[in-house]
């Protein structure tokens, strides 16, 4: 879709969607840097081959997110597609959750996803516009109990994107945040079982579960020029899980 030669920057890709994802636009032929805590990052990104580059950034630490974020970006002559897809899950119940977890979460969830549109939009603005993805998930819009602080994390998500999507439009950027629906990634591994998951397919007309493909494959629309209009939507990608 019109992608080959572009510049993208992912972000949690050392694993589930966001490697997923990478390895997808690496196969359209953009240049694509991962970057993650993980130091696996890096040799993950050389089993993707040339067009993909590995970084280690913790994204918790603002100084640090900002200068890899504007080197990278340096590195690569500007930019083209912004996947703000990491971030963090855990349940808690609400009476539970201690104000520094509620904080963790915020941070990694939400305020990472400002430091890197604020490094990212100037480049975009100086060229000739661009495209913002920002991980949400179905849980912005029909949370689960003990979902409080994630759920919370994700609906500021769906938030920013809508306000950046008006703030950058005039420049020609998208900015977009995709709700997915239950996907059976690492993320959340130890707060799943049988049972539930059996619940969780039983919630969709497909009677699936998503896989991390169906999510990089909405992404890489959204990252299209075939998507030049589509802005300041928040996409359900839950197999019609959850349809408002």
């Amino acid at each position: 879709m019109s992608l080959a030669g572009r510049a993208a920057i992912v972000t949690g890709a050392a694993r589930g969607i966001g490697l997923t994802l990478a390895r997808r636009l690496v196969d359209r032929g953009m240049r694509v840097t991962l970057l993650d805590r993980d130091p696996a990052v890096q040799a993950r990104a050389e089993s993707l081959g040339s067009l993909a580059r590995g970084r280690v950034v913790d994204l918790r630490d603002i100084d640090e997110t900002r200068a890899v974020a504007e080197a990278t970006i340096e590195e690569m002559d500007g930019l083209w597609l912004l996947v703000n897809n990491a971030g963090v899950f855990e349940k808690t119940p609400l009476l539970e959750i201690d104000p520094s977890a509620w904080d963790s979460m915020m941070e990694i969830n939400v305020r990472s996803m400002v430091l890197l549109i604020q490094a990212a939009a100037p480049s975009m603005i100086a060229g000739d516009g661009g495209r913002i993805v920002n991980q949400a998930s179905m849980a912005a819009k029909l949370g689960t109990p003990g979902e409080a602080h994630y759920a919370a994390s994700k609906a500021a998500v769906v938030a920013l994107s809508r306000i950046a999507a008006h703030e950058f439009g005039p420049h020609q950027i998208t900015v977009n945040s995709v709700c997915p629906g239950y996907v059976l990634t690492e993320m959340g591994a130890d707060t799943r079982d049988p049972r539930q998951i059996a619940e969780w397919t039983a919630t969709s007309p497909l009677g699936r579960l998503a896989t991390p493909d169906d999510i990089a494959a909405a992404v890489e629309f959204l990252a299209s020029d075939e998507a030049g209009y589509i802005t300041g939507e928040s996409l359900n990608v839950s197999g019609g899980a959850c349809t408002w």
